[in-house]
């Protein structure tokens, strides 16, 4: 297959607003051993991005400055240890960076499949967050059936696909929402209650929607002040998962309050993790995932599509708020 040399992309050159996010040309990278090009159709808008783009979050070392941690679209070159016949195949997939381009270098372990009745913008707006929700939720938090889980941010792309997945899995979820606009659309997209935490105290009525028991595991990405009011929110054996610090990055809690009640504070980042992990979490998506999105009964949830041109306008709207599930990149 005939590839071109250029490609465009968005490769800021200096950290600032949305207005650096401009379409520039960069050479088309090259897959190396165990790695897949993927002509990309559409990608994922993710908060790191924003972060990334703002100078808070740089690439590891010797990923690519292009902004983008999820993509889908079609194999057109294998590097080598990858076989020719994946050459065609549809794919979506979780990268450390490169997304917002035409072409991105992906590690084959962790691509997955596109089904057939999953368009590629659904696609592409499914790994951050389901590798995220999985990770954290399922695996370090242990939400299992029976369980009770409140998530924080119930409209945004990890609230969205934490709900999808309690839903599927037997977990009774309860989220906090900043507009009661947010919170008709968390149950309506299956919550189990939603908080209203501009006009509620959350940690109030969790505890009244739980008849004081609390909830068995917390999702949480604002951090600072909320970590302690999460606790209060906690059973007893209770796990808080912290996948980000939107409201601070310190946090002073109560240490006998962890003992008393046997509360396991843990967290998680997931861009930085290597290759063996990340192919290790495919694997189980695949496994214990997939077979819904196969048939129809995970989607994610598309908030708004833009051209991959106006990635400044996709930034705004994620900066703005206003979204309800994910914003997408079409290429």
């Amino acid at each position: 297959m005939h590839l071109p040399e250029l490609m465009t992309a968005i490769d800021p050159a200096q950290p600032g607003g949305p207005e650096v996010l401009v379409p520039v040309e960069r050479p088309v990278p090259a897959p190396g051993p165990g790695e897949v090009l993927i002509r990309v159709a559409a990608a994922g808008v993710n908060r790191p991005d924003v972060l990334q783009r703002m100078g808070g979050y740089p690439p590891p070392p010797g990923v690519t400055s292009i902004l983008g941690l999820e993509v889908a679209g079609e194999i057109v070159a294998v590097g080598a240890d990858v076989p020719p016949e994946m050459v065609g195949q549809p794919m979506c997939a979780l990268i450390a960076g490169g997304g917002y381009a035409s072409y991105a270098v992906a590690p084959l372990g962790q691509c997955l499949p596109v089904p057939e009745g999953l368009s590629m913008v659904e696609a592409a707006a499914m790994p951050e967050t389901l590798f995220t929700v999985w990770t954290n939720l399922f695996e370090r938090g242990y939400a299992s059936e029976g369980d009770i889980a409140l998530v924080h941010g119930g409209t945004s792309g990890i609230g969205t696909m934490a709900i999808s997945l309690c839903k599927l899995f037997g977990v009774t979820v309860i989220v906090t929402a900043g507009s009661d606009d947010k919170v008709a659309a968390c149950l309506a997209h299956g919550a189990d209650h939603a908080i209203n935490y501009k006009t509620e105290d959350f940690v109030a009525r969790v505890k009244e929607l739980t008849e004081g028991r609390g909830v068995n595991v917390v999702l949480d990405m604002v951090g600072g002040d909320y970590v302690a009011r999460n606790m209060k929110c906690m059973a007893e054996d209770g796990r808080h998962v912290s996948i980000a610090v939107q409201g601070g990055a310190m946090a002073t809690v109560p240490v006998f309050e962890i003992m008393r009640r046997r509360l396991t504070l843990t967290g998680s980042t997931l861009r930085a993790r290597d290759e063996a992990f990340k192919t290790l979490v495919a694997d189980e998506l695949a496994r214990a995932v997939w077979p819904f999105v196969a048939d129809g009964r995970l989607r994610p949830v598309i908030d708004r599509t833009f051209p991959l041109a106006e990635a400044a306008e996709a930034h705004r709207r994620m900066e703005s708020g206003a979204h309800m599930g994910k914003i997408v990149l079409t290429v």
